[in-house]
């Protein structure tokens, strides 16, 4: 749903209060944040139409300024329909590292204010101020602090909902989008939700709305009507907790949220790939890219999974549980390979695009992992460490695996 769309569903947001009471869980969300970094830099291009993303082939956009936004354009959109929607936008190549700089400051600030939030993704965090109510005042206010410091420090703007709940915190954020603040009452929940069109709602994707419709459920409000055991029968397991964010109860909390994070890569192909030993080196180049962010975050993984996209755009998703938790690509990468095999040998047609996600995160530390008796004095990690460290001295693109070169290059290098 579009932030438009948001906006124009629910009703008069200036009659929901101020009442911040007990509405102690905040979610942040930085406006418009690749965008907004690159402006800084550019600030010569505010109030235009900007898109962040890559021109060359099959590029997607990754981020797009309000402006832009009005024309249609949406992340994840191919360029070449973007540059068609808007031929007058701005279009800037992605900056590697500035990204992720800007959001360790983002969430260092949210640090100084509480240790209990967890980062869902780059530029958009939970943030729970229960501790921090009685050295820093009302939720509300605690909110509108982090939003001044956050522009004070770094020059970005971010929206911040302030609820009782998670699912209602970040549709609060949503609504308050750009650049702004809004609480939800506890007593004005409903009044909140009940309007908004029921894809608002996490996890009501095209599937569900469709088994909402036919039910003639098109609103929030509609599903919080509904019984709560006709949910269940209907909807299945989910149809208790999606029953119970429509009536804004939502038990997860910052400790379950920080289990939800993910880490995941993707890669659209220049042209499709059907050939499976060039899958299994793009596999394999994920693969490092996941387990490098994970050693660097110092987590572990315990579930990874697969996405693959054929060149009709048919995708198909796979995950498995490993043995132990890993932020090992040799490990990630061969608990995947059969699954990509299967995969390919189900469809043999050209693929456009495939992504690995690891999931089911711990602290690293946590993890209690113990060397087995056949582990050789070197393990596969010694070697990615050693990559990491070369990398972090000297740069990205100064080592890699010959295993990732292309097969002719190879041969070039070998017969050398």
């Amino acid at each position: 749903m579009s932030r438009k769309q948001l906006a124009r569903s629910g009703g008069d947001l200036a009659a929901l209060g101020t009442d911040d009471t007990g509405c102690t869980m905040l979610h942040l969300d930085m406006d418009a944040f690749f965008v907004s970094v690159e402006l800084l830099t550019r600030p010569e291009l505010r109030g235009t139409p900007v898109i962040v993303g890559g021109r060359a082939g099959r590029g997607v956009c990754v981020s797009a300024s309000y402006e832009a936004r009005e024309y249609g354009i949406h992340a994840a959109m191919p360029m070449s329909r973007a540059v068609q929607l808007c031929p007058q936008a701005t279009v800037i190549p992605p900056s590697r590292g500035a990204y992720s700089h800007y959001s360790r400051q983002v969430f260092d600030i949210i640090a100084e204010v509480t240790d209990e939030f967890t980062k869902v993704s780059v530029d958009e965090g939970y943030v729970d101020v229960t501790s921090a109510l009685r050295r820093l005042g009302r939720p509300a206010d605690i909110a509108a602090g982090l939003r001044a410091e956050i522009t004070a420090r770094t020059g970005l703007t971010a929206s911040i909902g302030v609820a009782a709940t998670m699912v209602v915190a970040k549709l609060a954020s949503a609504r308050a989008k750009p650049d702004g603040l809004l609480v939800v009452p506890v007593a004005r929940t409903q009044q909140f939700l009940a309007p908004m069109p029921i894809e608002a709602l996490p996890g009501v994707g095209a599937k569900l709305q469709e088994t909402l419709r036919r039910y003639g459920i098109t609103t929030i409000g509609q599903l919080a009507e509904a019984d709560a055991d006709w949910a269940a029968q209907t909807l299945g397991s989910f149809g208790v907790t999606v029953h119970g964010f429509a009536r804004g109860i939502d038990s997860r909390t910052i400790r379950d949220s920080a289990k939800e994070h993910t880490v995941s890569a993707e890669r659209t192909f220049p042209a499709d790939i059907a050939d499976l030993p060039s899958l299994e080196r793009e596999l394999l180049r994920l693969a490092n890219g996941v387990a490098g962010r994970l050693r660097r975050e110092e987590i572990v993984t315990g579930t990874v999974g697969l996405k693959f996209r054929l060149h009709d755009f048919r995708t198909f998703s796979r995950q498995i549980t490993l043995p132990a938790p890993t932020d090992v690509a040799a490990e990630i990468h061969a608990a995947l390979l059969p699954l990509l095999r299967r995969l390919y040998a189900e469809h043999r047609e050209p693929v456009r695009l495939l992504g690995l996600r690891a999931a089911d995160v711990i602290d690293r530390d946590a993890a209690g992992r113990q060397a087995t008796l056949d582990e050789p004095d070197r393990s596969p990690r010694d070697a990615e460490l050693a990559l990491d460290e070369v990398r972090r001295r000297f740069g990205s693109t100064v080592i890699g695996q010959a295993s990732l070169l292309e097969p002719r290059r190879r041969e070039t290098t070998d017969g050398q």
